[in-house]
């Protein structure tokens, strides 16, 4: 695992951790914002184990990467930051490492994850469908065909937008990912359905701030509510992470706003 930083290097400057989602890579995942976040944060990237080119490693489970993400918090913040966000999956790091206590986030940002959890069998089923999917896709640089048909029947504005948020997730048309294998895409998965958020979590001075994809469907509001005791909701009439995707200058501005208190009506 690696940590990126960039922006402000003040001591006092206010820090976010940005948290790349499922087999995403960190450079191309926060691509449209890391800049203009650089200019009032002290910007640091998660890049998670089996998903950095430098490195030769596997992903372990989400509570190994979790104990790994809190002890570097621990030596290099003492154990205090302003912000993290979580882009899909990396909802669930932001989610775990509150509802757990060993390190204080300021304002947690969920970005429209799903937070889905599932039995063994379940979720040995999905990452079985979904990391051959992946591995291929991260193995020819190409987008798989499924998704290609979906987005082509989208209006041209939209498919543009959704071809962009898929260029940016996961790295299409940007050259094989040949170095991430199977077994991290598996792991990931695997240990993210079954790795349980708790539910009601409230932690004194921490605000859990969510960034709703309203096309994504009620139940994901439903199941913010279940997992947050009085999460504030930013409601977007969007797809899954189209606001960080498409919309970078809102994002930032609605960053800005849950971290500074600043009005963007």
């Amino acid at each position: 695992m690696k940590f990126y930083h960039s922006g402000l290097k003040s001591e006092n400057a206010p820090v976010i951790l940005l948290f790349p989602g499922t087999a995403c890579q960190w450079k191309t995942n926060f691509d449209g914002v890391r800049n203009l976040l650089n200019q009032k944060f002290h910007v640091v990237s998660v890049s998670y184990d089996g998903f950095d080119k430098t490195e030769q490693s596997i992903f372990p489970d989400m509570l190994t990467e979790t104990e790994k993400i809190e002890s570097y918090i621990q030596k290099k913040f003492q154990g205090t930051v302003c912000c993290a966000y979580g882009c899909s999956m990396g909802g669930s790091f932001v989610s775990l490492l509150i509802q757990r206590g060993y390190i204080h986030i300021d304002h947690g940002i969920i970005g429209s994850s799903d937070l889905d959890q599932s039995g063994h069998i379940s979720a040995g089923l999905q990452t079985a469908i979904v990391s051959n999917l992946f591995y291929k896709m991260f193995q020819t640089g190409k987008m798989p065909g499924i998704f290609k048909k979906r987005i082509s029947q989208m209006p041209p504005e939209r498919a543009a937008c959704m071809n962009r948020l898929m260029e940016q997730m996961f790295s299409i048309n940007k050259g094989s990912m040949h170095f991430i294998k199977k077994e991290s895409i598996q792991n990931q998965f695997y240990s993210d359905l079954v790795t349980p958020v708790a539910n009601h979590i409230s932690v004194p001075d921490t605000t859990i701030h969510v960034f709703y994809a309203k096309k994504m469907g009620e139940k994901y509001l439903e199941r913010y509510h279940q997992h947050f005791a009085n999460p504030d909701i930013h409601v977007h009439d969007m797809e899954h992470e189209e606001l960080l995707m498409c919309c970078p200058e809102q994002w930032v501005q609605e960053v800005e706003a849950c971290c500074f208190g600043t009005d963007i009506s």
